[in-house]
């Protein structure tokens, strides 16, 4: 730029409008460093400082993110841990109401078949009573009846009790024998 007012200026062509005068030029660069001088020293270090707390706020969010972040990420480790350990007792649970389940079913059945085998004893228990007292009726009602007809028989009658009941005895014994020996 200087050869070039070194040029005009040695030609001694009249002023080009776009080249300042130089004492201009001097008196706006000097204006211009001062300026920019007072700029730094004031505005600067403020500028700087205030950079400085953003860039410190922007660190501290993303350490308090991070932080924030970790937290979480352990909360939900806590979370996942503590959900498999739910589980794993409603599995324990489910087994063990499973095996009383099946212990108490067990137990209900022997119960019941306990309780059928009696049933069934008492039956049979009942059933020989009724039969051996069927059996005496039945021999006393026989031994009646065949005295009876023996006495209609003979044409007397056999009312002595002793004999009568002897007679009636070998007569159903040997009826019983006959039944027996026919088996």
């Amino acid at each position: 730029m200087s050869q070039l007012l070194i040029l005009a200026a040695a030609e001694g062509e009249a002023e080009n409008p776009l080249i300042p005068p130089i004492p201009e030029l001097v008196i706006g660069l000097l204006a211009f460093v001062i300026v920019f001088g007072f700029l730094a020293w004031k505005l600067l270090p403020n500028i700087n400082k205030v950079l400085e707390q953003r860039r410190e706020a922007i660190e501290g969010g993303i350490e308090k993110a991070e932080a924030a972040q970790t937290e979480a990420q352990s909360v939900l480790e806590q979370y996942k841990a503590q959900l498999a350990e739910a589980r794993h007792e409603a599995a324990r649970l489910r087994q063990e109401a499973q095996e009383q389940g099946a212990t108490l079913i067990a137990e209900m059945r022997a119960e019941g078949q306990r309780q059928r085998e009696e049933i069934i004893a008492a039956g049979h228990s009942q059933l020989d009573a009724d039969r051996k007292a069927a059996a005496s009726a039945l021999r006393q009602d026989v031994g009646q009846l065949a005295t009876e007809l023996a006495g209609k028989l003979v044409g007397e009658s056999l009312e002595d009790h002793a004999r009568q009941s002897r007679t009636i005895d070998r007569f159903l014994d040997d009826l019983e024998e006959k039944a027996e020996a026919t088996r």
